[in-house]
């Protein structure tokens, strides 16, 4: 069964700046937390976890105009997987961040999602 978690924050900075280090997809484990580095290759995320474990993650949306980007882990402990991050703007000097995570099994979207507090 599917799980579903979704985290907000209200940022001091336009949606514009969030935006630009959003997608910078290699640069995650600056502050998506247990995350130790992160390399790039094309659409594929190579993430390495403190744990010691490296998942592979396909980005499938980057779309500028939206401010979405999407992406799926791919195997090891997920059976289906999708991360959203959307940024939406307040005012000219803040903006909203929105994280959900979908997956399968549920007990992982907990997981993921309780990383982002």
């Amino acid at each position: 069964m599917r799980g579903s978690v979704r985290r907000h924050e209200v940022l001091a900075g336009p949606a514009d700046r969030a935006w630009a280090a959003i997608t910078r997809a290699d640069l995650l484990h600056h502050w998506f937390p247990g995350l130790t580095a992160c390399t790039l290759d094309g659409d594929i995320r190579t993430v390495h976890l403190a744990t010691g474990i490296v998942m592979a993650e396909r980005i499938v949306t980057n779309d500028a105009i939206a401010r979405r980007f999407q992406y799926r882990i791919e195997g090891g402990l997920f059976k289906d997987h999708l991360a959203t991050i959307d940024v939406f703007a307040l005012d000219h000097e803040s903006c909203l961040v929105s994280y959900a995570t979908d997956a399968d099994p549920s007990t992982m979207a907990v997981v993921l999602g309780g990383a982002m507090q």
